[in-house]
């Protein structure tokens, strides 16, 4: 798709995946990952590409996750990695000038983080650029103007962010940085810790998507698979099994410092917006919203309605799509 000489962009960075999209179209949704060659710094790969390279490359190629923890962590690389994935979806020739172009945020960041954004944003030429919260765009598929207390949990790659909205704006909010990033890496430490092999990210990823149960009651020791890695006392390649309710007990421990913050946020929620997600529930968004049996564990926990959202990954992306059509009538909650 080629953009005209005004067009609106949306932009969801993420630990995990970018997405961008205009006002009605999801453009493109590729891994946040680039693969630069170390002695010229030119780009080699992006997205899907350069995740397939990811943890395989030479001493002269790097592969590059530019964001940690929710923010940028690699400002050089993020720019490009953005650079080309716009370039991706338009031929550089056809970039002309930005009308409205928006990028989600975590909240819980700092004005330096903000800045490495923004930086990264500034590279392409544009009428307006504005930050939103990203927790807000992913409720703005619920009417948030009015008085009434909204709570979102949104789980994403790096960070969870815990909030109360209401009247387009955020009355309370917590956060950890333990996310989809913090699953993979307690997995990794597990088979390190308990069957002294040793793998990579992307496998303890693909474990988490095959087998990751957050519920131990619909965890079947049935369903599991061999993970591939490296004898760590003889040092060749070998196999372990795990199904999934070892895996259950061992997110159980990142799982357990979420279900904390929530309860943080329920503890320090006014009283009436307390009496609004009492009816109303918790809505679950992020990109590890649909892991198997969180809505039944966050339930159990709560006693609370829980409401998946149907398109986790794509909630920041819509949110913001819908902001760009009304722009004016949304300028409260843009930066």
């Amino acid at each position: 798709m080629l953009f005209s000489k005004t067009q609106d962009l949306a932009i969801d960075l993420g630990n995990t995946n970018t997405l961008l999209r205009d006002q009605t179209h999801l453009l493109l949704s590729e891994p946040s990952v680039i693969a630069v060659d170390s002695n010229t710094q030119k780009v080699k790969a992006v997205g899907e590409q350069a995740y397939q390279m990811f943890e395989k490359t030479h001493a002269y190629l790097h592969s590059i996750r530019p964001l940690h923890g929710g923010v940028i962590s690699d400002g050089v690389s993020a720019k490009k990695m953005v650079w080309e994935m716009v370039a991706k979806i338009s031929r550089p020739s056809m970039l002309r000038r930005f009308n409205y172009l928006v990028s989600g945020v975590p909240l819980d960041t700092t004005a330096v983080e903000q800045r490495a954004l923004r930086d990264t944003l500034d590279q392409f030429s544009a009428r307006q650029t504005h930050l939103v919260y990203e927790p807000i765009a992913a409720a703005m598929g619920m009417n948030i103007q009015e008085p009434e207390g909204k709570l979102i949990v949104d789980i994403g790659g790096g960070i969870t962010e815990i909030v109360v909205i209401s009247l387009s704006g955020v009355a309370v909010s917590t956060s950890v940085r333990t996310a989809g990033d913090a699953l993979d890496e307690e997995i990794q430490h597990y088979f390190r810790r308990e069957h002294h092999l040793a793998i990579g990210l992307k496998t303890a990823e693909f474990v988490k998507r095959q087998l990751g149960c957050f519920f131990q009651p619909l965890a079947s020791a049935k369903q599991g698979l061999h993970v591939k890695g490296k004898d760590l006392r003889e040092g060749i390649p070998t196999t372990r099994w795990i199904n999934e309710v070892d895996l259950c007990r061992v997110l159980e421990r990142p799982f357990g410092l979420i279900l904390n913050c929530i309860q943080q946020t329920l503890e320090i929620c006014p009283p009436e917006l307390a009496g609004d997600i009492y009816k109303n529930g918790l809505f679950i968004t992020g990109g590890h919203a649909k892991l198997k049996g969180l809505a039944e564990r966050l339930h159990k926990t709560f006693q609370l309605p829980v409401h998946i959202d149907q398109q986790p990954l794509l909630s920041v992306s819509n949110g913001i799509a819908q902001i760009l059509k009304k722009p004016d009538q949304f300028r409260s909650v843009l930066m």
